[in-house]
């Protein structure tokens, strides 16, 4: 039942199931849905979300309107949000499902170059730029109200499927608040829809710095003799020439006769040798360290070589004093002493062996 022409109220738990089972239907149908999941507090928690929401608070014209669609987004009312260069497309369940179009016009190249010049410099990594790790002037600078990155009112059109004649219906305020919350999880949305490119400002983070011309002071470059002394190297005065290349083609090797071959050869052995007038004397550093490492070694205590080790002498056998080996005889006795005492042990009684 209508009142005036109205369609009637709809609970936000009534809503919230229409909307899950228009949701379910689309996928059944083979649509791909996006929506945005219902929650609860902030809308939107990083930089770009919140950025996006302040934006359209700050202006007037939407002052009045865009409150209307917080509770919209909050309770998952819109089941599909998708994103594209220069427009979005929603669908939102209310009384029943409608459909809203969001358009938003290019960044003007003029003002998106601004932008860069202001931001050279500061920006290191697209990484950073997308997780809103930005200085302060930077992001206010993103942030300038119709100078800045964000959309003006003026660049904003959009259009419902809802029988409210309002310029700005709730539904078409959810899908704005939503367009937050999706910035939340892909940043880099934003720019696909003001139809720039973030690596631009990255790109341009070193364009403002002056290229130096001057070359270093002639007093702060180390001479060759000073390097040679501070690190204890030599450092080699001659600079390689190029040979000059000949055009001429080689032609055949010419043979030499045996006295001619031993004058050159022996030509180039004294030419290979260098004169001992030519070697450079080692640094004062060097023949320091030198010295310095002698003294350690002399130093350094000898290991002695171990000691062989003596042999164990055998240990002599030792009679006891009184030991006697026993004789035939003795043996004898013995034996018979023993078997005495078995034939005694057998006529003992039992009684008398084992007493109970």
């Amino acid at each position: 039942m209508s009142y005036y022409g109205w369609a009637p109220y709809v609970s936000v738990a009534e809503r919230r199931k229409k909307a899950e089972k228009a949701a379910a239907k689309a996928r059944k149908s083979g649509a791909n849905l996006s929506p945005i999941e219902p929650y609860r507090g902030a809308i939107a928690k990083t930089f770009w979300g919140k950025a996006w929401c302040d934006n359209l608070e700050a202006y007037s014209d939407y002052a009045n309107r865009m409150p209307r669609g917080r509770t919209y987004v909050r309770n998952g009312s819109v089941i599909h949000l998708e994103i594209s260069e220069g427009q979005v497309q929603a669908k939102v369940m209310g009384s029943s499902l409608y459909q809203v179009s969001v358009k938003v016009t290019e960044v003007p190249q003029s003002q998106w170059h601004a932008i860069g010049k202001d931001c050279s410099g500061s920006i290191d990594s697209l990484v950073e730029l997308l997780q809103g790790k930005l200085s302060t002037a930077v992001m206010q600078r993103i942030c300038t109200p119709r100078t800045g990155l964000f959309p003006a009112p003026r660049e904003i059109s959009f259009s419902c499927s809802c029988p409210d004649s309002a310029s700005m219906c709730k539904h078409i305020a959810a899908v704005l608040y939503g367009v937050g919350a999706r910035l939340d999880q892909k940043p880099e949305l934003l720019f696909g829809l003001r139809k720039v490119n973030a690596k631009d400002l990255v790109n341009q983070a070193g364009s403002g710095l002056p290229k130096s011309t001057r070359g270093p002071a002639a007093g702060k470059v180390l001479d060759n003799m000073v390097l040679s002394d501070v690190f204890g190297i030599e450092m080699d005065d001659d600079v390689p020439t190029k040979k000059s290349s000949s055009n001429k083609k080689a032609g055949p090797a010419k043979k030499m006769a045996p006295k001619a071959l031993e004058m050159t050869t022996a030509s180039v052995v004294g030419k290979s040798k260098k004169p001992a007038g030519n070697l450079k004397a080692p640094s004062v550093k060097t023949i320091a360290v030198a010295e310095k490492q002698t003294a350690v070694k002399d130093a350094a205590p000898k290991r002695k070589a171990p000691a062989a080790k003596k042999p164990v002498p055998a240990r002599p056998v030792i009679k006891q004093a009184g030991s006697r080996v026993p004789s035939a005889k003795g043996k004898e006795k013995s034996a018979k002493a023993a078997q005495t005492h078995v034939t005694q042990a057998k006529n003992i009684p039992a009684k008398i062996r084992r007493p109970s």
